[in-house]
């Protein structure tokens, strides 16, 4: 029910988005990820009956259990009061989020395009350097963006993918920057064509 929810708002909604766009955006929404906070936000968390075991390694805060218990819901929504009811209940929920991963695959990921233009100036792959800390249920990461040795952006956030997403897009920026003064990043850039990548590349 959530897929064919997410799914039918996306495709009416968002018409102009590629169908490879699309899906990614999907994929995103219903992602464990996605679930659990929104999970949270209806209190599901607290209402959790869990064994001892799994409520002494902190199952209560697991993004895993949150989101299956999401789906339950939403299920059982979608027994007592339909599809509109279920429909409701999704876009209440996640039809935020859906918007905001729609307009980021309209810009572009971060991560692709600073891989796209570091290949484009013969600088190499950009490499994540990644650090995490705090307890498994409240991990949060700090990752760098290095590229040709030097380290170009930072981000931080509750998952790596934010961390790593966060510091390609400020890496994405200086190069840009540097691209368009003409600063070497490193000896091997005096050599790349000028392929005439903008900002809105």
């Amino acid at each position: 029910m959530l897929g064919l929810v997410i799914t039918d708002h996306l495709y009416a909604s968002f018409p102009d988005l590629p169908e490879g766009d699309l899906a990614r955006v999907r994929a995103a929404v219903v992602s464990m990820h996605a679930l659990a906070p929104a999970a949270e936000r209806l209190g599901i968390d607290e209402a959790l009956l869990l064994g001892k075991g799994e409520e002494s390694s902190g199952g209560r805060h697991k993004h895993s259990i949150l989101a299956d218990c999401l789906e339950a819901v939403i299920g059982a929504v979608y027994l007592t009061a339909g599809v509109e009811g279920a429909r409701e209940l999704v876009l209440e929920l996640l039809g935020s989020l859906v918007t905001e991963v729609a307009a980021e695959a309209r810009l572009g990921d971060p991560k692709n395009r600073l891989q796209e233009l570091a290949a484009q100036m013969t600088l190499g792959l950009p490499f994540y350097s990644v650090r995490e800390r705090g307890p498994d249920h409240a991990k949060h990461f700090t990752a760098e963006a290095v590229i040709a040795g030097q380290h170009l952006g930072s981000g931080d956030g509750p998952s790596k993918k934010e961390a790593e997403r966060q510091a390609a897009a400020v890496a994405l920026g200086a190069l840009l920057d540097r691209r368009r003064a003409s600063v070497p990043v490193a000896p091997e850039m005096s050599d790349a064509r000028d392929l005439n990548l903008t900002d809105g590349a």
